[in-house]
């Protein structure tokens, strides 16, 4: 017989009380229902113990079960009934048996998930399993992304997955683990992975783009992976996330990166590689004169690049004195702050280029404003390359673009850009990149000090980073 000692408060009844919450498989099916109760404090089983994190407390405190390899393979008994408050129960002798499926106990992990519009949670869930082609991942930082925001608003996400809609790719339904920009260290590699390229303790950037890689869809080139008519994400429509403490990915989404770089710069990575696709699809060549519109992360990202790229004149119009003293710090020719409503950002850009106007404008920004400003502020012939997550419907003064024959790109997130970039990075084309990183928080402090800080204190942050 082996024996559980509980510490039960039904306080916690109706909270804590999901199979999830118990990641010994012992406690998972054929056992006919939960567990409706917390685990406060485990006792030893037998031969060894678990509860790594769970301690005698007066106060209610859930159990994370810690990876236990010595659990007897035999039967143990379970016991449900509704006590006092804090009461102590030792299980008796007539209590149900249930035969333990396995002796190895499942680890558990915390991880920040999302079940719909502002309604997120940190919630401990199973680590994930390594695959024979996948590296499993040690998360180390994730940065919170315009996308995140607009997910928590409800301005994104209207189709799969679901509640009861999976997505077509990872089949996962909500919810999910959210954070796509993130960097980490191997912890383990799956038994087909090259271990002449790969190695545990390598710090990683991950490439969060999963296409359905079916035949006849336009992913199937390595340059149109970002195409996928299906096309998931990592962090936002399952198969794991960066705000979690480890993720299991399939081997090539995982960049290695300098032995000398920090992982902080590595969580840029992501958000770099969006910026780097854009200028190279506006054709940005030397002497050009660029405007960018929105000096976010990815509007100062665009400008660093667009510096590398040879640009001559670069004009930033952006909101918010921070990102526009960034903007300068990173050597802006010129910035321009439209939440003033005296600065009229197409006549002095007009000015600053004699009257021709900008040889490309990249729109970072996303909004009807700025598309207009971007029409305007072209030069006839010239590019406008938007880079920006839409939430509504823009009008498109046609006739316009007509008459200045200008090009329309767009540019969506990135396929096969990591390691060029990285390797910009390696030779030291980039400086200062941690500038732009304004705040470091814990993962109990994401929605407070994360999410929050960048709906209602956008002029203060430019890109918050999440230790988990």
């Amino acid at each position: 017989m082996i024996q559980l000692t509980l510490l039960y408060d039904v306080q916690w009844v109706d909270k804590a009380c999901t199979p999830e919450r118990f990641r010994c498989r012992a406690f998972r099916p054929p056992f006919p229902c939960p567990i409706r109760m917390s685990i406060h404090f485990l006792r030893e089983w037998g031969k060894g113990y678990c509860g790594c994190s769970a301690r005698e407390s007066s106060s209610p405190h859930e159990s994370r079960l810690c990876p236990w390899n010595a659990l007897p393979r035999s039967t143990f008994w379970i016991y449900k009934r509704t006590v006092a408050p804090g009461q102590r129960y030792q299980l008796p002798t007539h209590s149900r048996p249930l035969s333990v499926l396995s002796s190895n106990c499942e680890a558990a992990m915390r991880a920040i998930r999302f079940y719909g519009p502002k309604d997120i949670r940190l919630e401990d869930i199973p680590e994930p399993v390594v695959g024979p082609t996948d590296v499993k991942i040690k998360i180390a930082w994730c940065g919170i992304c315009g996308t995140d925001l607009h997910m928590y608003e409800g301005l994104m996400m209207h189709g799969p997955p679901t509640a009861t809609e999976p997505h077509p790719v990872t089949k996962e339904t909500l919810p999910v683990v959210i954070g796509h920009e993130f960097s980490g260290t191997i912890v383990e590699l799956g038994s087909d992975v090259d271990k002449s390229k790969y190695a545990v303790g390598q710090k990683v950037a991950v490439e969060p783009l999963l296409p359905c890689n079916q035949p006849n869809c336009a992913c199937g080139s390595p340059d149109t992976r970002n195409l996928c008519s299906n096309l998931a994400f990592m962090g936002a429509m399952g198969g794991g996330g960066g705000l979690s403490e480890y993720i299991a990915v399939p081997h090539q989404l995982a960049h290695v990166l300098p032995a000398d770089l920090s992982l902080e710069i590595g969580a840029l990575v992501e958000p770099l590689a969006v910026a780097w696709r854009a200028v190279k699809r506006s054709n940005v060549k030397a002497g050009d004169k660029v405007l960018i519109v929105g000096a976010g992360p990815v509007g100062l990202f665009v400008l660093k690049i667009a510096q590398i790229f040879g640009a001559s004149w670069i004009g930033v119009s952006g909101r918010g004195s921070q990102r526009c003293a960034l903007a300068l710090k990173y050597g802006a020719s010129a910035v321009y702050d439209a939440a003033d409503a005296g600065t009229n950002v197409v006549a002095e850009t007009l000015k600053s280029t004699n009257g021709r106007g900008a040889d490309v404008v990249i729109d970072c920004a996303g909004r009807q404003e700025t598309l207009d400003t971007a029409l305007w502020a072209a030069r006839s012939g010239g590019t406008i390359m938007n880079v920006a997550g839409w939430t509504t419907t823009p009008t498109i003064n046609m006739g316009l673009m007509l008459i200045k024959e200008l090009t329309l790109g767009n540019s969506m997130a990135y396929s096969g850009e990591h390691a060029e970039l990285i390797q910009a990075i390696a030779d030291g084309k980039f400086s200062n990149l941690e500038d732009l990183i304004t705040r470091r928080v814990s993962l109990d402090e994401y929605k407070e000090k994360g999410l929050n800080a960048l709906l209602h204190e956008k002029d203060q942050h430019v890109k918050v980073l999440i230790h988990p």
